[in-house]
């Protein structure tokens, strides 16, 4: 070994001293193992030059190998030049700007929050559904419908109205409710109301369904009559007229009589053809509920007034003359009756008559159907046409203090009217020996 060892050296420095043509073939090979020995050297030598420069910081500070083993800066030297996670990524941030909607995630059947009825599903299609009114839902709202109608008066706001209201089953209660509600109304509401089913059986309720609410009418009269003690006879006239106007076929008083529960029904069905069976039944029905109140010709509500008061003189009845006062629909025009029922009282000459007036303004005035003011009106109207009263009725100007005097002590008689009444001026001649001189009057 230290023959060996001396030689290589001897090689070594022979080599490196450039003295190569002195050397054999033997000795030439061991000086190409001693370059390959050297090379190799070289390289380990320059390893741990590396691994001693990434050990040791710029401070100089010794630091662990596994500090190099975790860092995640690439080892070629070359970077992407992006940032991580385009620029959202980090501990505690939320993220890229919708970054939530860029991918769907499909859910796990075997996963325990998996709601089969889940909207990411694809198979679900949402429906409004708006229940169904029940039948004190639909008479509540018809009533509100319907009493806004009789206001306005425009028949296709409240069939867009009544449109809306999700009843699709139970339609025949339209026309039920509705005739029901006009029962306890003016003529001039009957008459709006047999226009509403004219335009009902056009757009929302059918023939049938109408038939259907009128059989359901003729079997609770029993019931409705003790409200409306004339149901019967206005049910008819709504038959009548709903044929009239095609709500529904001719058939249908047939049909109704097939099944006629009680006499309330048959005096109906009797009253609807009765009307049906005239020549001029249609031009007829179409004035079936009379004309309105602010319609009616002066002179025509001046007579039905007349005949109202001579009415109540035969039968002394204050509620049917109430009824008929407030039938005629012209309160504005009520002063007229305080009028003739006091000319009439004054032409009559009659004790009676007076109480009996007395007795019928004096009710109409506590139940305000009569207004202070409308009665003082028909009174002063009474004084100015006075002078024309006392041509035919000499005594008018006695009866007419009699009567005014018990109209005050009655108490719906003001201070202003007493003050107000004329009183008749009498003349007196004195004698001869005067000259015939008419004396002041006193």
């Amino acid at each position: 070994m230290d023959s060996e060892s001396e030689t290589v050296t001897d090689g070594v420095s022979t080599f490196a001293n450039g003295d190569i043509d002195s050397v054999s073939t033997t000795d030439h090979m061991t000086k190409i193992g001693v370059i390959a020995v050297d090379q190799r050297v070289k390289r380990k030598a320059k390893r741990l030059l590396k691994q001693h420069s990434k050990e040791t910081p710029n401070n100089g500070t010794l630091v662990h190998t596994r500090y190099w083993k975790n860092s995640r800066k690439p080892r070629n030297g070359f970077r992407r030049g992006l940032p991580k996670k385009g620029g959202a990524g980090g501990k505690g941030v939320w993220g890229k700007l919708g970054s939530e909607s860029d991918g769907v995630e499909e859910m796990d059947r075997n996963d325990p929050n998996y709601d089969s009825d889940a909207l990411d599903n694809g198979d679900i299609e949402l429906k409004c559904i708006i229940p169904e009114l029940n039948d004190e839902e639909l008479k509540k709202n018809l009533e509100l419908i319907i009493l806004e109608y009789y206001e306005h008066g425009d028949c296709d706001e409240a069939l867009i109205s009544i449109d809306e209201l999700n009843c699709n089953s139970k339609k025949h209660l339209i026309p039920l409710h509705a005739i029901e509600i006009a029962l306890d109304h003016k003529p001039s509401h009957r008459e709006m109301t047999s226009v509403l089913l004219s335009d009902l059986t056009v757009r929302i309720v059918k023939p049938k369904e109408m038939i259907t609410a009128f059989q359901m009418l003729l079997s609770n009269l029993p019931d409705l009559i003790l409200d409306c003690p004339e149901a019967p006879v206005l049910l008819g006239n709504f038959i009548a007229r709903a044929i009239a106007d095609a709500c529904m076929p001719p058939k249908a008083v047939k049909i109704f009589k097939e099944k006629i529960e009680n006499d309330y029904a048959s005096e109906a069905l009797n009253r609807a053809d009765t009307l049906l069976s005239s020549e001029l039944a249609l031009y007829r029905l179409d004035n079936v509920w009379g004309i309105g109140g602010g319609l009616r010709p002066v002179k025509t509500l001046i007579r039905q007034m007349n005949l109202l008061l001579e009415e109540y003189l035969s039968s002394c009845d204050i509620q049917e003359a109430t009824r008929c006062l407030v039938a005629l629909e012209v309160p504005h025009f009520y002063h007229e009756l305080v009028y003739e029922a006091v000319v009439l009282t004054l032409e009559s000459l009659n004790q009676e008559v007076e109480d009996n007036m007395c007795t019928l303004l004096k009710s109409l005035s506590d139940a305000i159907i009569v207004t202070p003011d409308m009665m003082q009106r028909g009174f002063l109207r009474v004084f100015e046409d006075m002078p024309d009263i006392v041509i035919d009725v000499p005594l008018a100007y006695t009866v007419l203090e009699r009567f005014v005097e018990k109209c005050h002590k009655a108490g719906f008689v003001n201070e202003n009217v007493i003050k107000k009444m004329p009183t008749k001026g009498r003349k007196r001649f004195v004698s001869e020996g005067d000259g015939g001189r008419v004396k002041e009057h006193y």
